[in-house]
């Protein structure tokens, strides 16, 4: 192995990358872009509910339970109305997510210490966000029902029951955003690293340059070395760039060890660089790699891997496949680094794993690709 000709062979690949100047946006410029986006956008938090209420008590405990919704920082008050059909008419037009009916004898049963009912109409088309919606709104009726009782008894303690205190270990604000944004750097990894892998060695077989490589004195090995380090320095600089705008433009800390994510990193360098190598070993043409990484590679990781659906919800058989998928394992390592601070004795298994897979899928990708070569 030549040493000088590697050399030459990484000057004429980050010539050929600078020297193309729609590329260079696409490398260095849409990750930080996608990051901003998909760290604003990708939230699972559900605030400023939209609020219809219908008030026929008219009365102070009513005006009180009502703002109990509204300081609690998750409902607006949109509408306020006394028809109970212009309610129904606000959900059926998309205006109000939530509605609020307060029966007229509502401060009479308060008053009398009686159980009072309201009515709570949810908006159930989106499954997520009526789900959390009906969490928060059992929150501030539990409270609000506490209140009258402590009035009523006179301590909390008279009650009786359980008095639980419940704390998040990690991540204590409960902000998916925290969960989301290092979802988003691996998944920026996963794109860049495979498309751009793919795409420029089909770039070189189109316009004729790979042939001419083939007859110098240029080994496989060496071609092979020359073709996937400039990519993986690209991965490297695309996760410092990243992390500089996960830490600094979301306030997202790293609490373990840059050094146990690197590592890790390359160990998932390995799979997105190996799984580009080999879709470029079945496709002709750039638009082809793209569609065939797309398509096969980065949409099925997407949605198997945890990124976007939980995997226990999933079904068995695609629970198996999910832990066949190094996006997966290094999703884990991702969030735990980040937001639990583990180092490399909690995350042993996820390391083993990634460093199984990416050898293997590195080692074939390299085979088949010396093979097409010969």
């Amino acid at each position: 192995m030549n040493l000088q000709r590697i050399i030459a062979l990484l000057k004429k690949e980050f010539g050929q990358l600078f020297k193309d100047k729609k590329l260079l946006p696409i490398v260095f410029l849409a990750p930080v872009m996608q990051l901003t986006f998909l760290g604003f956008a990708a939230s699972l938090d559900v605030k400023n509910v939209s609020m219809a209420v219908c008030d026929l008590d008219k009365s102070s405990e009513s005006r009180e339970f009502i703002q109990k919704f509204t300081n609690s920082g998750y409902f607006v008050l949109d509408y306020s109305t006394e028809d109970y059909t212009m309610v129904q008419h606000y959900m059926d037009e998309h205006r109000v997510t939530v509605g609020i009916v307060i029966p007229p004898d509502f401060s009479k049963s308060i008053l009398r210490r009686e159980p009072a009912k309201i009515q709570i109409l949810v908006d159930g088309s989106e499954g997520n966000t009526a789900a959390i919606t009906m969490q928060y709104v059992n929150q501030i009726i539990m409270q609000y029902s506490t209140a009258i009782l402590v009035e009523t008894v006179g301590s909390i303690r008279s009650l009786g029951g359980v008095n639980a205190e419940i704390r998040a270990w990690f991540n204590a604000a409960l902000k998916s955003r925290n969960f989301m944004v290092p979802g988003v750097l691996v998944m920026i990894l996963l794109i860049t690293t495979t498309n751009l892998t793919s795409m420029a060695i089909v770039k070189e077989k189109e316009i004729g340059t790979l042939e001419q490589l083939m007859v110098t004195p240029i080994t496989s090995a060496e071609l092979i070395i020359g073709k996937l380090l400039p990519f993986t320095l690209i991965g490297i600089v695309n996760v410092l760039v990243v992390l500089f705008v996960m830490v600094n433009g979301f306030g997202i800390p790293v609490k373990g060890h840059f050094i146990t994510l690197f590592a890790y990193t390359g160990f998932y360098l390995m799979t997105t660089l190996g799984l580009g190598l080999f879709v470029s070993t079945v496709s002709r043409t750039q638009q082809q790699a793209m569609m065939t990484s797309m398509f096969f590679v980065i949409m099925p990781m997407m949605y198997l891997s945890g990124f976007t659906f939980p995997v226990e919800n999933m079904p068995k058989i695609l629970q198996v496949i999910s832990m066949a998928l190094p996006m997966t394992h290094f999703l884990v390592v991702v969030r735990s680094i980040t937001l639990k601070g583990s180092g490399f004795m909690n995350l042993w298994l996820e390391a083993g794993a990634l460093l199984v897979m990416g050898s293997g899928i590195l080692l074939a990708s390299i085979l088949r690709f010396k093979k097409k070569l010969d």
